[in-house]
């Protein structure tokens, strides 16, 4: 776990990596040592495929032990309750759990552990040693920040995020760049790799470091996901042709994407349950309104689910929304929405007459700025 900066401000990250194996079973076997007093329980929690899974475990005589089954080693989460009613007291580590036979020992204090049986966190507590010092800066950086926020002092704030920021580029060049190229068989580079890309991958950088993966770690079922995030943006791109599709209108009739070529077309992700949607559809409306007779249209897409038709029509007839509008009413499983990754709205794309894309989230007052440079004249 550390701290990974996203526009300003710090959140904590922790990306779940994993390689293949045969096996699907593990079992964890701990020993508190000098804590078996005072640790009444202690709990696991880890993903398995896409389900996170809680479990917990009394401390008997100092012991305590669980057994799960993994798709995939992944990164998981022991937390010592130190009291039934204090969550507060409880404190965690983290450990990777892969198939076999793992030991944990407390030496000392709950965080400080020993593992055995588990060559993936020998791999991934090597790097946390690496991390270790820019994580401490992080966290001082965000406990200022914090206290800056709350006592309205804006010039720390911005003082403060600017040299997080520095930070942060820096980790990314000069420790995870040469972590992932020096180690280029670990699953513990994929794990750096996913922190490294974030929820914004820039493909120029990522899709190279991909690549000097080994052949076994791009086989992981995580990497081919992060493989096919990066398809995604690559298709997705400003200069690319927009990938075409087809759906339904309100009244059921298909629309082909390319048929609304010869305008600069606005391709909007939204629905009528997103609350974020609906504040920027008036937005929207407003650069409809002004640039319609001047070249420019809207094709909404609709992330409504099954059975939500008339909440869908409603919300365009409150809006005022009045182009075209298509769904498949299948909610986060709306074919175009997987087809441009979409995993959160609103979204939008600005395509040229040609289909082109040249625009992308687009929102307020950057729409009619975008629109104005390209049809102002």
């Amino acid at each position: 776990i550390f701290f990974y900066m996203k526009k300003g401000l710090a959140v904590i990250v922790a990306f779940i990596p994993c390689f293949l194996i045969a096996q699907t079973s593990f079992t964890l076997s701990g020993s508190l040592n000098k804590l078996k007093d005072t640790v009444k329980v202690v709990y696991l929690d880890y993903i398995s495929g896409n389900a996170r899974v809680s479990d917990s475990s009394k401390v008997v005589d100092g012991k305590y032990s669980f057994k799960g089954m993994l798709d995939e080693p992944t990164l998981g989460r022991i937390t010592a309750g130190l009291s039934k009613n204090n969550a507060a007291e409880d404190i965690a580590t983290s450990i990777y759990l892969q198939p076999g036979n793992i030991s944990v020992t407390s030496t000392g204090s709950f965080t400080s552990i020993a593992v055995k049986g588990s060559p993936a966190h020998d791999d991934f507590k090597k790097f946390e040693d690496i991390i270790q010092p820019y994580s401490d800066t992080m966290r001082y950086y965000y406990q200022v920040y914090s206290e800056a926020r709350q006592t309205g002092n804006t010039a720390k704030m911005q003082e403060i995020q600017s040299k997080a920021m520095k930070l942060e580029a820096y980790i990314k060049e000069k420790v995870f760049v040469p972590y992932i190229k020096n180690n280029p068989s670990s699953p513990v580079s994929f794990f750096v790799l996913q922190q490294y890309a974030g929820n914004d991958i820039d493909i120029n950088k990522v899709e190279p470091l991909f690549a000097t993966l080994s052949p076994a770690v791009q086989n992981l079922s995580s990497a081919k996901q992060l493989k096919e995030r990066i398809n995604i943006e690559k298709r997705t791109a400003i200069g690319q042709v927009a990938a075409d599709f087809t759906q339904n209108d309100t009244l059921g009739n298909p629309v082909k994407l390319s048929s609304l070529r010869g305008k600069y077309l606005l391709v909007d992700f939204w629905a009528s349950w997103c609350g974020p949607c609906r504040q920027e559809n008036p937005n929207v409306v407003n650069a409809f309104n002004k640039y319609k007779d001047k070249g420019f249209t809207v094709l909404g897409i609709s992330l409504d689910k099954p059975g939500q038709k008339e909440a869908w029509l409603k919300a365009i007839y409150d809006d005022n929304l009045t182009w075209t509008h298509v769904s498949d009413l299948q909610f986060w499983n709306n074919a175009a929405a997987r087809l441009y990754g979409i995993e959160s709205i609103p979204q939008n794309f600005l395509l040229d007459p040609q289909g082109k894309i040249i625009g992308k989230n687009l929102r307020g007052a950057e729409l009619l700025e975008a629109l104005e440079e390209v049809l102002g004249k």
